[in-house]
C-alpha cells in the first residue's frame, strides 16, 4: 500500500456538482471557489452526475483545487472499468485525486443498477484490494468480490497513485478504512457521533502499523435562520437516508433506535407524514447544520475539533440561492 498521509493544512471542501446548473456552465463556480478559498471539491454518486466527469472538469477549470470522489458504489462498475476510470483521473491530476469508494446502498445498486446487494464488506474490501494490485501495473488475477478477474493488465500508470478512502458507518467498515484504506469517509452523523467514529478508525489503523488517516466527512449545510423552513425540509431530507437499511442500522448503532422506531414504524405503514412528524427537532439541529454563516462555520469546525480532518459541505436544496451560499459559508 502507497504511504498516503492526511493533507496538511485546514481544508474546506464542497459538493460538487451543483445541482439545477448545466454541467458545462459550471467552470465560473469551481474557479470561484478557487478564489473564495475552499481547497476541495468532492463528488457524489447516485441519480445525478456521475462521480468522475465533474472531477474531470474541475481539474482544468480549478487547478488548485484537490478533488474527492464521496462517493463511488463498489458494485456498480467492473473492477477493470473502474481501474481505468480512477487511473485516469490520477494521471490528469496528479497528486490532487483521492478515491473514495463504499457500498452505496440497496436502493442504487439492487433497485436502480439490477446488481444483488451482497456481502457488501466483501465487495469493498476486494474492490480496494484490486485496485491497489491494479495499480502496481501487473497482471491481475482472481476472485474479487462478485467478480472473476483473470489476466487484466491496467494500461496507465498514473505518477502518483491516488490514495483510496473508504466510505464507512459501523465498526467493521471503520476498521477496514483503518486498516487497508488510506481513511474513511463518513456521512449523515452529527459532530458529536464524529467521537464515536473516528477514534475507530485511527486505532485500526494504528494496529496495522499505520498511521494518521484522513477523515473525510460530507456535511449537510443549510445557511439560512429560517427556522420553520430547517425543521420542514430537514425531515424530509432525514427520511430519505435514515429510512434506507444502511443508515437506519447506523443511526441504531450510534443509540438513535428509540428516538427513530417511531418514524421507521410509520414509513413502513406507508403513513409518509406522520412519518416525518415523527422526526423530534433535536434531532434536525444534531444533523444538519443551520444559522447564519458564522454559526454554520462554527457548527463545522465542531467537526473537525472532533476527528474530521476534511468537511466536504454539502449545500442542502432548501430553496436558498446556492451561489451566495457558497460565498457566505466561504472559510473566515
Amino acid at each position: 500500500m502507497a504511504d498516503h498521509t492526511p493533507p496538511e493544512g485546514p481544508r474546506w471542501g464542497m459538493t460538487v456538482p451543483f445541482d439545477g446548473v448545466p454541467l458545462h456552465e459550471q467552470r465560473d463556480w469551481f474557479v470561484e471557489l478557487e478564489d473564495l478559498g475552499y481547497t476541495d471539491v468532492w463528488s457524489a454518486e447516485a441519480m445525478g452526475a456521475d462521480a468522475f466527469t465533474p472531477l474531470a472538469l474541475a481539474s482544468a477549470w480549478a487547478p488548485s483545487l484537490r478533488l474527492g470522489s464521496a462517493i463511488v458504489p463498489a458494485y456498480t462498475r467492473g473492477p477493470a472499468c473502474l481501474a481505468q476510470s480512477v487511473a485516469s483521473l490520477a494521471d490528469a491530476a496528479p497528486g490532487r485525486f483521492a478515491f473514495g469508494i463504499g457500498t452505496s446502498s440497496n436502493v442504487i445498486v439492487e433497485r436502480w443498477n439490477g446488481i444483488p446487494f451482497e456481502e457488501p464488506y466483501r465487495q469493498v474490501r476486494d474492490m480496494v484490494r484490486f485496485l491497489r494490485e491494479a495499480m502496481s501495473g501487473e497482471k491481475v488475477s482472481g476472485t474479487f468480490g462478485a467478480s472473476e478477474v483473470k489476466g487484466f493488465r491496467l494500461g496507465i500508470r498514473p505518477e502518483v497513485e491516488p490514495p483510496i478512502l473508504i466510505a464507512a458507518l459501523r465498526e467493521g467498515m471503520l476498521r477496514l478504512a483503518g486498516r487497508e484504506g488510506d481513511g474513511a469517509i463518513i456521512n449523515w452523523l452529527s459532530a458529536d457521533d464524529v467521537r464515536t467514529v473516528a477514534p475507530i478508525v485511527q486505532e485500526a489503523s494504528s494496529a496495522a502499523g499505520g498511521g494518521p488517516k484522513e477523515v473525510v466527512a460530507r456535511i449537510f449545510v443549510a445557511p439560512t435562520t429560517d427556522r420553520d423552513l430547517v425543521m420542514k425540509m430537514g425531515r424530509f431530507a432525514i427520511a430519505a437516508y435514515l429510512t434506507v437499511p444502511v443508515y437506519a442500522a447506523f443511526h441504531e448503532w450510534m443509540g438513535r433506535g428509540e428516538q427513530l422506531a417511531e418514524m421507521w414504524r410509520l414509513w413502513g405503514e406507508g403513513d409518509r407524514p406522520a412519518a416525518l412528524a415523527a422526526i423530534p427537532d433535536s434531532l434536525v439541529d444534531e444533523l444538519i447544520v443551520w444559522g447564519s454563516p458564522e454559526e454554520c462555520r462554527e457548527h463545522v469546525g465542531r467537526y473537525v475539533e472532533n476527528g474530521v480532518t476534511t468537511p466536504a459541505i454539502a449545500i442542502l436544496p432548501f430553496g436558498l440561492d446556492q451561489r451566495q451560499a457558497i460565498r457566505d459559508l466561504a472559510p473566515a
